[in-house]
């Protein structure tokens, strides 16, 4: 994952890439050359903080974009990414030299740099919305910038721990499931192993170690189990290329973090992938693995007839071979070029600059952010909504007609009930998941029928806004009971709350006994509870924490906890703050 020191000598650089990407015609790579010698003038005297000449890294930058096999005017966008950042550079030069596509995205690109996700949260939802704009006028933008970000991270042993750590954090938080989104595991896969590194580095260190030292009985084993898929697969008459590995280091730390245990404990740490040229044959061969070796159960899944969001397509099982567990994937060379390159495959260098030809709005992703961009929300509810639900791992979920509806993980009934049809949330009374009555804050899980019953009797609750995820739901339950005025039952209180009260001091009442206080479900400002508050996904306050509001631009007043890391570092916060309360009875 570390990368060897580069030679500064621009010459050998730009020979070097050649070598190494040599599908490049004649006149791309003209291109190619004409961006490398532009920046070279620019830059050649020019170095970053760490003593690096500036070049290198939009060199590095270039070099991944051509690892993706993306277009030669990815390359030129890439090594011209971070040019405008320099006082010697004159834009119209820029734009006379390369032409006004190229340097229309470069200043996309600029713009989705200029705002962290690590720096002040009131900068968060402008990210969100420049990464929406630039993801509407070209995908590029977001490739080249996810490119920067593996670069970046490469190289971050360099810069001082608390950067590692803040970087790190937002590499994981928000760039690693973007990636993932578009369908770009191999950067999605390398970025989450970065982060893994120096967010936990003892972690990484163990799994370095363990697989490292079973390197060669892997490699028997795993040569084994291949030429004997080889072997069945050549009597079936099917040509299929077959490669192993073993699993990256933070899908492995995941197993560990789920199941409790070491990464010596683990077993099913290896993978094949068996490339065929059709669908048919795919079936076919997941046949021939399931009669080599014994399936385990509740481990096939079949993403060729259910696609994933970012349209990866594979068939998965894990079996038992030679007494070890073995995942293997089975895919057509078509599906392996879209679960590698995801949406940059559309500008790999066979096909051209074909981007007249990508509908962005294929991509569910795009849908939800232009969804988020243009609703009426506060900024903070935008960046919650964005990075803990959009961002997140979805489940796949089935109408009892059997249409599909795609959901974060976490929700529950009623989101699945808003994503119907909002009167269908906003009336539902109880709901049944293959068959069988769940209660109405149980999580989903991926592949269940659900079916809702409603009643014209019900309507929203503020209960419901403990445990709904998705931004939908909880806006029109929001908007519902303002508009209603409603006065919702008290939450029902947790096994946790009860044994957190009884821990808590009596209020006494003068010359009374002690009486042992009761939340009410509500929360008080001065004398009124009727006003329109959201609970803080950042620190999801409960009672008795100690609690502050923050006053919203359009969603009324935020509830945090007062030790709340987000709400302390809101520049000037206490300038919009009020004194709020758990309400008591």
């Amino acid at each position: 994952m570390e990368e060897k020191a580069l030679p500064e000598n621009p010459q050998v650089l730009i020979d070097d890439f050649f070598k190494r990407f040599d599908f490049y015609a004649d006149e791309k790579k003209d291109k190619i050359i004409k961006a490398w010698d532009y920046l070279i003038e620019k830059t050649e005297s020019l170095t970053r903080d760490d003593g690096t000449k500036f070049y290198l890294h939009p060199y590095r930058v270039a070099v991944i974009i051509a690892g993706f096999e993306l277009d030669a005017d990815s390359v030129v966008i890439a090594l011209l990414h971070d040019l405008l950042s320099l006082e010697n550079i004159e834009e119209s030069e820029v734009e006379q030299k390369f032409g006004p596509e190229i340097f229309n995205l470069i200043k996309n690109i600029e713009k989705v740099s200029n705002v962290h996700f690590s720096e002040s949260t009131l900068n968060h939802a402008d990210a969100v919305r420049n990464m929406y704009f630039a993801l509407a006028v070209d995908m590029r933008v977001i490739i080249i910038k996810l490119a920067d970000r593996i670069d970046y991270m490469r190289y971050i042993r360099y810069k001082d721990e608390h950067t590692q750590k803040v970087v790190s954090q937002e590499i994981l938080e928000i760039w690693a499931p973007l990636a993932d989104r578009l369908g770009i595991k191999q950067g999605k896969n390398e970025l989450e192993d970065l982060t893994l590194k120096y967010l936990h580095p003892d972690a990484f260190l163990q799994i370095k170690s363990i697989v490292s030292q079973k390197k060669n009985e892997r490699a028997e084993y795993l040569e084994k189990t291949k030429q004997a898929l080889y072997k069945a697969a050549n009597r079936a008459g099917i040509e299929v290329q077959i490669s192993s590995r073993a699993k990256h280091f933070f899908s492995i730390y995941q197993k560990m973090r789920k199941r409790n245990k070491e990464a010596g404990e683990l077993y099913d740490l290896l993978a094949m992938r068996i490339l065929c040229n059709s669908n048919a044959e795919c079936y076919q061969m997941l046949g021939i693995v399931h009669n080599l070796w014994k399936p385990l159960e509740g481990r096939f899944k079949d993403y060729i007839a259910m696609p994933k969001a970012n349209g990866y397509q594979s068939l998965h099982t894990t079996v038992m071979a030679e007494g070890k567990p073995l995942e293997v994937q089975i895919r057509t060379n078509e599906m392996h070029n879209i679960a590698e390159h995801g949406i940059a495959s559309h500008w790999l260098y066979k096909k051209g600059t074909n981007k007249d030809n990508v509908d962005v709005k294929d991509l569910p992703i795009v849908n939800q952010l232009q969804q988020l961009c243009e609703d009426s929300m506060s900024d903070e509810a935008l960046y919650t909504e964005f990075k803990d639900n959009l961002l997140k791992d979805k489940i796949v979920v089935f109408t009892p007609n059997g249409d599909v509806i795609q959901l974060p993980q976490g929700a529950t009934a009623v989101d699945f009930a808003y994503a119907i049809h909002t009167h269908i949330g906003e009336t539902i009374a109880s709901a049944k998941a293959d068959g069988r009555i769940i209660q109405l804050s149980t999580p989903l899980k991926n592949t269940q029928i659900i079916e809702i019953i409603t009643s014209p009797q019900n309507h929203p609750t503020e209960n419901q806004l403990s445990y709904v995820v998705t931004y939908k739901a909880k806006s029109k339950i929001h908007a519902w009971l303002q508009a209603n005025g409603a006065e919702a039952k008290p939450v029902p209180k947790t096994e946790e709350e009860d044994s957190q009260k009884e821990k808590q001091p009596h209020k006494k009442g003068k010359g009374k006994k002690e009486k042992q206080t009761v939340h009410s479900g509500k929360i008080r400002i001065e004398n009124t509870t009727n006003f329109v508050m959201t609970l803080a996904g950042c620190c999801s306050p409960k009672y008795p924490d100690e609690i502050v509001g923050y006053v919203s631009r359009a969603r009324g007043i935020t509830i945090h906890r007062a030790d709340c890391y987000i709400y302390k570092r809101i520049p000037n916060a206490d300038l919009r703050s009020v004194d709020v309360e758990w309400d008591e009875l």
